[in-house]
């Protein structure tokens, strides 16, 4: 094939050409239609053989051949490369353009056999970027040698970053034609392509369910399609006065029960909801619009919406916070509307939330009305308290990255796979078979409790003490069922976070009394208010921080905060008054921070005897070993201290300076990083040698892998999930002492990661 011959100046009418692409897309109704048009018209212009898109696919962090110019069709939609995979992969990862003259395989020393029949000797892949973000990658292949200059390069990088431009654009004009198409027609139809019908996900709470979607997102809201109502004047009216009755007794009931079974994060809850229902203009607007003939359930969805808008648009953040509640009062009105004389409750039985952002308090109240999963677009709130509430709550979620499934139609089947991060829209009946035994039931605590042993031990007989995480009250049933032999760490800010105003120090009082009168007799350990960082007050002004993880957090809230410190210790030592109790300090840094703490400690012991209130005097106080700066100082700690617990959630965040909630270096955190084991190790020395009380809790303490290490540098006292107990004695029990302080020796000489992973069979390290 003879060299084809390109001038200088071919550059300049090629980006005129470029922009061009945006009348392409014009012409074509989708993405897909204007991809290839937009590699046929670079490779025309460029003068090269191929020219090829690839598309970033966030989720799965890989980039798909989307679009191609020279190399078989049959490659677009399969090609897919993992970031840093080959050239195009290489070119993603890195952000820079790779221009290659000559490809060689070099094993054989010969060309490399690209796609196709040819052999394609240059390549040049530059980056599709907007910003930070990653769109793609433009690549163009020749069969001639050193086809792409560098002139070539730095040209084609100004194309590429145009295209991303375009791209981007392309891909927002065409959510905001699906948006209208959907405000415009009632019944719209929506092809969901294969790919929208499978979507993998990342686990937070493991379960499966199915059920209809129901979509809840800040840009717009559906509420429930309904067929349309028929009735006369009188008729509706007697049908709208009847579901506003029936849905105010609704809430009354539900917020009756859970006052008792979830006292600690369901207090008054939905007291938002019945304070709206009762408002006049909000109850009139409705009234006056069926009274002019609109249908009960136009009348509600349209001032519904009104109220959305209004809320949403408000300068104040309180205002804006209402907003999930009156959608979620119009989707409880609407469906006492269509379901009258049926037996139901109007709760959200049977439905899949598919949310691009959920506050913890709005997920408690979709938990709390039997919500059957949920779907949270990771982009929108990403948070450590939702998984744990997740979990606690025994609720399926799941975590996308995918926003296109906000554009799912409302009462869409939808099956997510917790288990597996998998979620599946509008399964056919091979899929629902093959999950029919999963979707029967759920774990029965009580049947698995019989099956484990009150007390742990290793192989050898060396007492291992397994204690429960609590998160919520809820919880406590569980690690009863389960055999916890206490509460290592009961985690105090759910009844904070969860609300719109501080707890006032009565309601902490019955909630701290309730989890030690679920534990008689057992240790527990009541932490003090740790927020900040990803575990935000959103009524505090304070927590709203730049770099909140560094900022206002947990001690430092609570000791600038006196007064909500000294309520809570209040609470606690009133709490225990006739127990052997435990109060945490955490995030130490100093033992200035453990003075002034404790300080406060026997204030409030001072206030309680003066004014004759029955409390603690002697409790045992400890602090979290979390920070590196605490590490430097641990033999002073463990002297002073009644106790101590290793946090290894924030201690590997803090030692390897990685953001656990930032998924761009979610591969950075790393539990069993030389720096950490060795960090745990000086822990365990320091604690041993002042002969004091030491636990562990975090992820690291259920870890298989991990155990035998915890357990040979001298770690007995284990806190964690209760779910996990079971797993954690079985393993516990096939560990020998003398083998695991072996492994423990050999493994604190690894100075690589690899190394540590291979040895303590941790794949992909």
């Amino acid at each position: 094939m003879k060299p084809r011959q390109r001038s200088a100046g071919n550059w300049a009418p090629m980006i005129y050409d470029i922009k061009e692409l945006e009348s392409l897309f014009d012409k074509s109704d989708k993405l897909e239609n204007f991809l290839p048009a937009a590699v046929q018209s670079v490779a025309y212009h460029m003068q090269a053989a191929v020219c090829s898109i690839y598309l970033y696919d966030a989720a799965n962090r890989e980039l798909v051949l989307c679009a191609t110019q020279g190399l078989s069709q049959n490659a677009v939609g399969r090609v897919r490369l993992k970031i840093g995979e080959g050239i195009v992969g290489q070119s993603l990862q890195e952000s820079r353009p790779i221009n290659i003259g000559r490809l060689i395989d070099s094993a054989s020393n010969k060309p490399i056999q690209d796609i196709g029949e040819e052999n394609y000797q240059s390549f040049l892949a530059v980056p599709i970027l907007r910003g930070l973000t990653k769109v793609g990658v433009l690549v163009v292949q020749d069969t001639v040698e050193n086809y792409f200059t560098d002139q070539d390069k730095k040209e084609f990088r100004s194309v590429a970053s145009y295209l991303a431009t375009v791209i981007e654009n392309a891909q927002l004009l065409l959510n905001m034609h699906n948006v209208y198409q959907r405000q415009e027609h009632d019944e719209p139809d929506v092809d969901l392509s294969e790919e929208l019908k499978f979507l993998k996900g990342r686990t937070v709470s493991n379960g499966v369910a199915y059920g209809e979607a129901i979509i809840i997102a800040d840009a717009q809201y559906d509420v429930l399609v309904a067929s349309a109502d028929d009735h006369d004047l009188d008729t509706a009216i007697e049908v709208f006065e009847a579901a506003i009755s029936e849905t105010e007794k609704q809430l009354k009931e539900l917020q009756t029960k859970l006052d008792e079974q979830m006292a600690d994060v369901a207090s008054m809850i939905f007291s938002a909801h019945i304070l709206i229902l009762r408002d006049s203009e909000f109850f009139d607007s409705m009234r006056n619009l069926v009274e002019e003939g609109y249908s009960p359930h136009r009348a509600v969805t349209s001032v519904v919406n009104d109220f959305i808008n209004l809320f949403s648009q408000s300068s104040n953040p309180r205002m804006q916070e209402k907003v999930q509640d009156v959608k979620d009062l119009g989707h409880r009105i609407l469906q006492n509307i269509e379901k009258q004389g049926e037996e139901h409750t109007g709760n959200y039985e049977g439905q899949i939330v598919i949310a691009q952002e959920l506050m913890p308090s709005e997920f408690v109240k979709l938990a709390a009305q039997n919500v059957e999963g949920m779907v949270i677009i990771a982009g929108g709130g990403e948070t450590a308290h939702i998984s744990i509430l997740a979990r606690s709550l025994q609720k399926p979620v799941v975590f996308v990255n995918d926003y296109r499934l906000l554009e799912v139609l409302e009462e869409t089947p939808v099956l997510m796979d917790a288990n597996s991060g998998t979620v599946f829209v509008e399964p056919d009946d091979s899929v629902l078979e093959s999950y029919a035994d999963l979707l029967k039931g759920g774990d029965n605590f009580e049947d698995i409790g019989e099956e484990i042993s009150n007390r742990t031990f290793t192989r050898d007989g060396t007492r291992i003490r397994l204690l429960s995480n609590i998160n919520l009250l809820s919880d406590v049933k569980v690690a009863q069922s389960l055999k916890a032999e206490g509460v290592g760490l009961y985690r105090s800010e759910f009844p904070f976070i969860v609300r719109n105003s501080f707890p006032t120090e009565n309601e902490q009082y019955n909630i701290y009394r309730r989890i030690i009168e679920g534990m008689p007799g057992k240790e527990v350990v009541l932490r003090t208010l740790d927020v900040g960082g990803d575990k935000v007050l959103p009524y505090s002004e304070q927590m709203h921080e730049a770099n909140p993880f560094l900022g206002l957090r947990a001690i430092r809230f609570t000791l600038a905060n006196r007064n909500v410190f000294s309520q809570q210790l209040r609470a606690m030592l009133r709490a225990g008054h006739d127990t052997d109790m435990r109060i945490l300090f955490p995030f130490i840094s100093s033992l200035d921070d453990y003075d002034a703490a404790l300080a406060v400690v026997k204030d409030c012991i001072a206030e309680l005897d003066e004014e004759g209130v029955d409390c603690q005097h002697e409790p045992k106080i400890g602090c979290m070993v979390e920070l590196p700066s605490a590490l430097s100082i641990i033999d002073e700690l463990a002297e002073v201290s009644d106790f101590l617990c290793i946090g290894t959630n924030d201690l590997i965040q803090y030692l390897l300076a990685v953001d656990r909630t930032n998924e761009a270096v979610s591969d950075l955190y790393i539990s069993h990083h030389p720096a950490v084991l060795r960090a745990l190790r000086v822990i365990c020395d320091a604690a041993a040698k002042a002969d004091c009380d030491l636990s562990i809790c975090g992820d690291a303490a259920a870890d298989a892998h991990l155990i035998p290490f915890l357990i040979g540098i001298g770690l007995r006292k284990f806190s964690m999930d209760p779910r996990m107990i079971p797993s954690v004695q079985s393993s516990i029990k096939e560990i020998e002492v003398s083998e695991a302080e072996d492994l423990a020796r050999h493994v604190l000489k690894l100075g690589r990661i690899t190394d540590v992973g291979a040895y303590l069979g941790i794949g992909n390290t």
